[in-house]
């Protein structure tokens, strides 16, 4: 049936909704269960264009990549805590949909389990959010919980 299952974590309740039926396909076929967490490159523009200027900036890309290994952390300890066998956690940059399916056909995935909604913000709502994307734009199945 299936190999290998992806569940994208951001955090959210609707990442953990999925993350829960992940875990039940995972025990019901011992397919391989990833999760993986994406951050979005801070760039220098929108730096700028900050009215906020901290004394002393951090790089913010190592704030963002820390929160998502943060994030994808939590979700392997679940995941653990609720029967799951040996989850990996990966933590990828980039724009969350093409991230999530290149990720996929790189580890050829069999399934992609994610949330309905995530912690996206306005982008989200006017151009489609990132589970309609994956669904759009994937070449394994993808179960949207």
């Amino acid at each position: 049936m299936f190999k290998r299952i992806l569940v994208p974590v951001d955090g959210s309740e609707g990442a953990l909704k999925a993350l829960k039926m992940a875990i039940d396909l995972h025990k019901m076929t011992k397919a391989e269960l990833m999760l993986l967490t994406v951050f979005r490159h801070h760039s220098l523009l929108e730096a700028s264009m900050s009215m906020v200027r901290p004394t002393e900036p951090e790089n913010l890309d190592n704030v963002l990549r820390g929160h998502a290994k943060e994030v994808a952390d939590e979700a392997k300890k679940f995941a653990l805590e609720h029967g799951a066998e040996a989850p990996r956690a990966f933590v990828k940059s980039g724009q969350p949909a093409r991230t999530i399916v290149k990720f996929s056909k790189e580890r050829e995935i069999d399934l992609i389990v994610l949330g309905s909604r995530g912690l996206g913000d306005l982008e989200g709502y006017l151009l489609g959010s990132v589970s309609h994307k994956v669904t759009s734009l994937a070449e394994c199945p993808v179960m949207v919980v």
